[in-house]
């Protein structure tokens, strides 16, 4: 069996390989940040052998998947080489979170309608949680886009015609009535969106 003279090298070609489908510049800099890596964990710790080094990186495939992934190609990277051993994409923000932040505000909005700068506050709220949904990698396109309709446009759209329309009925029972009903939906498509995330 053939033993390399420079396994860095021959390393960062198997990255470069892998990663054959990110752009030339993200992938320059793929390579450039991973040799500096080396770079500097040998220096670091001088005695430590250069194959355990390289194995703390992790496999090329690996490390190409995640860089693809991140570049919005993992899917078509995976694909196109089988996809074995890439790995799940873990999202920063919890799920949760976005969920909380478009459902909660809108219940202490209703709950608190007198309070100044509620209303406020609970849009403000549900803006960034669809940001963070739409942002999210836990979701499909199309879950995220379901989502955001009926967590933040449909609500927001009833509300508003709700407000300036003089067809609304007066009273405090039918607003009661449109704001359990809003509220329902939120917690349902929240309910549903916990139920389809990716892990």
């Amino acid at each position: 069996m053939k033993t390399s003279a420079d396994p860095v090298r021959d390393y960062l070609h198997a990255v470069e390989r892998e990663a054959s489908a990110l752009p030339a510049d993200r992938r320059q800099e793929l390579l450039a940040d991973l040799a500096e890596h080396i770079e500097v964990t040998r220096a670091e710790r001088p005695d430590a052998a250069i194959g355990a080094v390289l194995a703390e990186l992790g496999d090329p495939r690996t490390i190409a998947a995640t860089a693809l992934a991140e570049a919005g190609n993992g899917a078509a990277g995976a694909s196109a080489r089988g996809g074995v051993g890439a790995p799940a994409r873990r999202g920063k923000v919890h799920p949760l979170v976005p969920l909380l932040m478009l459902t909660l505000p809108f219940l202490f909005a209703a709950v608190l309608p007198d309070v100044p700068g509620a209303q406020f506050c609970s849009t403000l709220f549900r803006v960034i949680g669809a940001v963070l949904l739409c942002t999210s990698v836990h979701w499909t396109s199309v879950q995220k886009t379901t989502g955001v309709l009926l967590t933040a446009v449909l609500p927001t759209v009833a509300i508003s015609i709700w407000m300036w329309s003089s067809a609304a009925p007066a009273g405090d029972a039918p607003a009661l009535l449109a704001n359990l009903a809003t509220l329902a939906l939120l917690a349902s498509t929240a309910a549903w969106l916990w139920r389809v995330r990716r892990a």
